[in-house]
């Protein structure tokens, strides 16, 4: 049955923001690809938006509500990763992982909620497990995550009343174009002699993970949910991940996650 909302996805051009837009344009939403490359994707229309450039986040949010009039579902997804340890990652490596991943997302956030209130729509952020379990040698990436979820739960008290639910989605591994896009800090073997063995681990793991299509299928349940959840997974390993993170001693658990990856 189609349903004709108006969907805006931050990042679908690829990866879980591709799938998303499929997923919810079968289900017969209106769905717009807020991202920096143009994918010539029926599946979504396609409107330019670095979302490190916040006069092109609001452009592109005029646009949506010029040919749309509303937006009910936001999907911030736009992301992309990088690796090194803490000590020999420029600042300035840093500074743009949370740039993207977090003030980007604030960008579109801000421009878009009028709209939101007006529908009493849903906003959905892409997290990550690794926002709960911070990954050796991707300590930014995890950290902003972690950021991600701190701005979900206080939205959820700031926008109380409004109509407007929020939540997150915190995929585990998922094959998609991002493995290989990550921005690798150089390597100091001296210094770090596990940091080329850590960071190949994970990107196996990612290669070898779920498709970004079960992603995208939760993304459109939650949209459907009145009063979803702050946070869910994936997979019934990740969701046991996140509570097992919850009980542990933080010592213990950060001791497994160095054996994994340290």
């Amino acid at each position: 049955m189609a349903s004709d909302r108006i969907v805006v996805i931050t990042g679908a051009s690829k990866g879980i923001g591709k799938a998303a837009a499929a997923a919810f344009s079968r289900s017969g939403d209106r769905v717009y690809n807020l991202s920096r490359t143009d994918p010539n994707d029926p599946n979504a229309a396609f409107l330019p938006c670095d979302v490190t450039d916040e006069a092109q986040c609001k452009a592109a949010v005029d646009a949506v509500l010029t040919k749309a009039g509303r937006i009910d579902v936001l999907i911030l997804n736009a992301g992309f990763g990088i690796s090194g340890p803490v000590e020999t990652t420029e600042i300035s490596a840093a500074q743009k992982q949370f740039d993207v991943l977090l003030f980007g997302a604030i960008r579109v956030l801000k421009a878009a909620l009028p709209a939101l209130r007006e529908s009493k729509g849903h906003v959905l952020f892409t997290s990550s497990v690794a926002a709960v379990t911070p990954i050796p040698y991707q300590a930014f990436y995890s950290a902003a995550k972690a950021a991600i979820n701190s701005v979900v739960m206080a939205l959820r008290n700031e926008l109380k009343g409004t109509g407007i639910r929020v939540a997150a989605v915190l995929p585990g591994d998922v094959k998609t174009e991002f493995t290989a896009q990550r921005e690798k800090n150089p390597v100091n073997a001296a210094l770090y002699p596990n940091e080329v063995k850590s960071v190949a681990k994970m990107e196996h793991d990612e290669q070898h993970g779920m498709s970004p299509d079960r992603i995208a299928k939760r993304f459109y349940k939650l949209s459907r949910q009145k009063n979803p959840k702050p946070f869910c997974s994936v997979g019934i390993a990740y969701s046991a991940v996140l509570i097992l993170i919850k009980i542990l001693p933080a010592r213990f658990a950060n001791w497994i996650l160095g054996k994994m990856y340290g």
